[in-house]
């Protein structure tokens, strides 16, 4: 059990195993996922925004099957060997990304690493868009004016911003959530699209050819898309510029002084992908250097904290980490996150398509037995299960 220390609430005192949550989490969907299977559930609920590591390994304590995390806690091998000495084997981020998380020492402890992708792609793609809508149209620098009692009528220079209709977007990295956002882009606003990614986006290639056709059908000019070489042609080319990649070593700061240099006095840059994909104090500096270049930010470098200057600029919009922050997206993270720790305590195999997880958020059905999505789970050798069939990974 846990040691003395952290406040925690209990839910099925009397289960058979112990998972641990080290936050509340939103909904109640994912508690009855773990006390349906015989889980007693501690949850952390100590007034303390991050978690250390010595805090997480008094939760754990000397019995734990189970972990449920944060993106904000360190994951590596301290934690993985305690939980293992506990008697632990699975893990969940509430998150998609594991950045935060070592794999290989999770693995190499047994331990089952689970995330939650398929559900925070529109959610995610929708602050992006809010973002750009913000930033381009200084909404937030004329809500402020309101506020501070400045206005006194109508003026032909107040804040003046840029049109979207009729743009060039530019996206780089066109997965799941750079296509949605280009899509709802391209048909709220009739921008053309310029990509770059490693692999071609066929999806987003096909939509926005069907989107010009229907619109030539209705007399309207038609949008076009462009798949770039490279990020640079994006950045020289397009009016706004959403970033949508990956983090690795590849694309820790890809926006940097150089870069940040070709792209349009004007442009807008949007970031709710991960922090360090942008040199933050290239950033502030291009800021300073150009009052019309704006930019709306969701992640930054050192998360929590901005890099100094940033928060006084006018021209940038900054959001505490909000992209997949609607009740749908994180009740679901959460259940999502659950239901990866239920299925290993219960044996379950690993769902074969972890971007199909609408089965596992009906309330008003049981779940699929499985693990929803296990980032280790060939490394480990477990086994995979459509519903239907069952092989090993």
């Amino acid at each position: 059990m846990a040691m003395a220390g952290l406040a925690v609430q209990i839910y099925n005192a009397g289960g058979f195993c112990r998972v641990v949550s080290t936050k509340p989490m939103p909904g109640t969907q994912w508690i009855r996922a773990l006390t349906n299977v015989g889980c007693r559930v501690e949850v952390c609920i100590e007034n303390k925004t991050i978690l250390s590591v010595e805090d997480i390994i008094s939760l754990i304590g000397s019995r734990c099957d189970g972990v449920i995390g944060q993106l904000t806690e360190d994951w590596g091998e301290t934690l993985f060997a305690t939980l293992k000495k506990a008697g632990g084997h699975a893990y969940s981020n509430m998150a998609v990304g594991y950045n935060n998380v070592d794999v290989e020492a999770a693995t190499r402890h047994g331990i089952a690493v689970g995330n939650t992708p398929g559900v925070l792609t529109e959610t995610t793609a929708e602050l992006a868009a809010a973002l750009t809508l913000s930033a381009a149209r200084r909404v937030v620098e004329a809500d402020d004016f309101m506020r501070a009692g400045k206005y006194e009528g109508w003026l032909p220079s107040l804040f003046v911003g840029n049109l979207l209709k009729g743009q060039t977007l530019g996206i780089i990295g066109a997965g799941r959530i750079g296509t949605a956002y280009a899509r709802m882009m391209i048909e709220g606003f009739k921008m053309n699209v310029i990509y770059y990614d490693l692999f071609q986006s066929t999806r987003l290639e096909n939509f926005v050819t069907a989107y010009g056709e229907f619109l030539k059908t209705q007399g309207e000019a038609p949008v076009y898309w462009q798949r770039a070489t490279s990020p640079e042609e994006v950045l020289k080319e397009a009016d706004v510029i959403s970033l949508h990649p990956i983090l690795d070593k590849t694309t820790y700061h890809l926006i940097n002084k150089e870069r940040l240099s070709l792209m349009k006095k004007d442009a807008v840059l949007v970031n709710a992908s991960r922090g360090p994909v942008i040199d933050e104090t290239a950033l502030v500096e291009h800021l300073k250097a150009n009052p019309m270049f704006r930019a709306g930010l969701d992640v930054f470098e050192d998360e929590p904290f901005m890099k100094p200057g940033l928060a006084e600029l006018p021209n940038v919009v900054v959001v505490p980490h909000i992209a997949s922050a609607s009740k749908w997206t994180r009740e679901g993270m959460a259940t999502l996150a659950a239901l990866n720790v239920a299925g290993k305590v219960k044996g379950y195999p690993v769902w074969s398509n972890p971007n199909n997880i609408a089965p596992f958020l009906d309330e008003h059905s049981q779940p699929p037995a499985a693990c929803p999505s296990i980032v280790n789970a060939k490394a480990l050798g477990l086994t995979v299960s459509d519903g239907s069939a069952q092989q090993k990974l």
